[in-house]
């Protein structure tokens, strides 16, 4: 399955990443031509609260029509985290949010275009070289 993306995003992201996708959406066939999405989940199978890992991380598209052709375009990339005490649980860590085009962390709530900008470009340095290592399984859902 090859995918077209909106570029003219809210935020830009590294080339590396739509290589990622595209490479993981390359051996599946064409999906239900009815699915509005996709959702792709890239876990470390070895993440826990109690040994640490990679944290778990979501990237959801929608299809979208620009001059009568299919795009994608991203929704949200986040990042989970275990959380909470004495039972924890995966919760939003870090969600760069392209709707509301905006950047939440767990410790500063949302964040200004600079703060964001900076977190953003960080977080997808670093959750692209994860994928690179091969710390993640990932899972794609179409919708």
């Amino acid at each position: 399955m090859k995918l077209t993306f909106n570029k003219r995003q809210c935020f830009t992201v590294p080339e590396k990443l739509y290589q990622i996708l595209a490479d993981e959406l390359a051996d599946i066939s064409k999906p239900d031509p009815d699915a509005e999405g996709i959702v792709l989940n890239f876990r470390d199978p070895d993440y826990s609260i109690s040994a640490g890992g990679f944290h778990p991380v979501e990237i959801r598209l929608i299809k979208i029509m620009i001059d009568g052709e299919v795009n994608y375009q991203f929704v949200y990339i986040t990042d989970f985290s275990f959380q909470g005490a004495p039972y924890p649980e995966l919760a939003v860590d870090i969600d760069v949010c392209f709707i509301a085009e905006q950047v939440f962390t767990v410790y500063g709530g949302w964040l200004d275009k600079r703060s964001g900008d900076e977190l953003k470009n960080l977080f997808l340095t670093n959750f692209i070289s994860y994928v690179e290592m091969g710390v993640f399984k990932v899972e794609v859902t179409f919708f």
